[in-house]
């Protein structure tokens, strides 16, 4: 069976370089070159486009896990009662700090937009 790949394998092989692969290759590593010296990634690529609101939401949404979490924990014998009652207080605590602060975030949101066309009215009925 080797002997019947040899000769197949000895007509494909060329006297010379492939021209046309060469080429390819030498095209592909200059792109290549290119693309890693030349073309930068733009900030706004790297970073997710997330508001101030979006953060709030999300921080809010994890700090009900945690107390949906440490509920379970303690249910299950977990934690101690007085350690669950600090715990519990401090995760309490942080969430009505999150939505406070989502509720400032809104209001300030709600009332500019309200605000210029109020402004925008008067001016026009002059």
């Amino acid at each position: 069976m080797t002997f019947a790949l040899v000769p197949i394998f000895a007509a494909t092989q060329s006297a010379g370089p492939d021209w046309a692969m060469l080429g390819a290759c030498l095209a592909l590593a200059v792109a290549t070159g290119l693309f890693i010296f030349y073309i930068r990634p733009d900030a706004s690529d790297l970073a997710p486009h997330r508001s101030k609101l979006d953060q709030l939401l999300e921080r809010r949404d994890t700090l009900y896990d945690n107390l949906r979490d440490l509920r379970f924990e303690f249910r299950s014998g977990k934690y101690a009662e007085n350690d669950y009652e600090a715990m519990k207080t401090t995760l309490e605590n942080e969430a009505a700090l999150v939505l406070a602060e989502i509720e400032q975030v809104t209001e300030s949101q709600v009332r500019r937009p309200r605000a210029a066309k109020h402004g925008a009215a008067e001016r026009g009925a002059q």
